[in-house]
Formats: structure tokens, C-alpha cells, sequence
């Protein structure tokens, strides 16, 4: 996504009141920790409910590659979130191929270029769920 630090900034700064509604979509704060680095690296990344549980999309704009927030959660799949001013852990865990079927259609509803980034690449771009923990 094109989000910044700034987007970060602002969301945590006012507890999602500026940063959450981007663009007729809305976004959380997903933080990983690096896979090889071991920090910590804040990203806002549109999302949607399943049940309980955000959904993402590792899209990275239809590029080739995965998008390092991706890999790092392969790698270590605790993760913090931040919805609004609301703040949890999770596991992130990628979508069986059934279940993206059905999130695949939920995720393009509010952001339609993700059908656009899929055609971009041959990669087979990941729907990821944030199960609270």
C-alpha cells in the first residue's frame, strides 16, 4: 500500500480517528517482527471482518514478491494489532484456498485493484487472517 510512517503516526496518535478511513476503505495497524532483524516494523494494510478476526491482503501491488510484512509473519506469526483505538494480539495464518475463495470476494468489495494486482503477477497473492489469541 502507499501508506507511510506518518500514517502510522497519526493512527496510533489519535487512536485511529485519522488513518482508519483511507480512501473509502478502512485500515488497521498490523506489527511484525522481522524475520531477521527481529524489531519490530508497524504497517497499515486495508482490512475486513471475517467474524471476528481482520483480514489482509498481502498484495503489494502485484509485485513479484511477497511484501516483507508477509514473510516476516510466515516466519514469526505473533503479531499486534491496532484497530482503532482497539489493540490485541493475534496468529496470523494464510487462508486455506477455500476460505480465500470466499475472502478473495469480500476483500476486492471494498478494494477493487485487488483484482488488478493479481492479473500483475503470476505469484498467487495471499489473503491472511488475524486470529485474536
Amino acid at each position: 500500500m502507499l501508506f507511510g510512517q506518518e500514517h502510522v503516526k497519526r493512527y496510533r496518535e489519535t487512536d485511529g480517528a485519522e488513518g482508519h478511513d483511507w480512501q473509502g476503505t478502512t485500515t488497521l495497524l498490523l506489527t511484525t517482527t522481522g524475520r531477521r532483524s527481529g524489531k519490530q516494523y508497524t504497517m497499515p494494510l486495508i482490512y475486513q471482518w471475517d467474524d471476528e478476526n481482520p483480514v489482509v491482503v498481502a498484495s503489494k501491488g502485484g509485485d513479484d514478491a511477497h511484501p516483507d510484512w508477509y514473510l516476516n509473519l510466515q516466519a514469526s506469526p505473533d503479531v499486534e494489532v491496532q484497530v482503532r483505538a482497539e489493540k490485541f494480539r493475534a496468529r496470523a495464518r494464510t487462508a486455506t484456498p477455500e476460505e480465500k475463495a470466499r475472502l478473495w470476494q469480500k476483500m476486492t468489495a471494498t478494494w477493487p485493484a485487488y483484482d488488478e494486482y493479481q492479473t500483475k503477477t503470476e505469484r498467487e497473492i495471499p489473503v491472511v487472517i488475524l486470529e485474536r489469541v
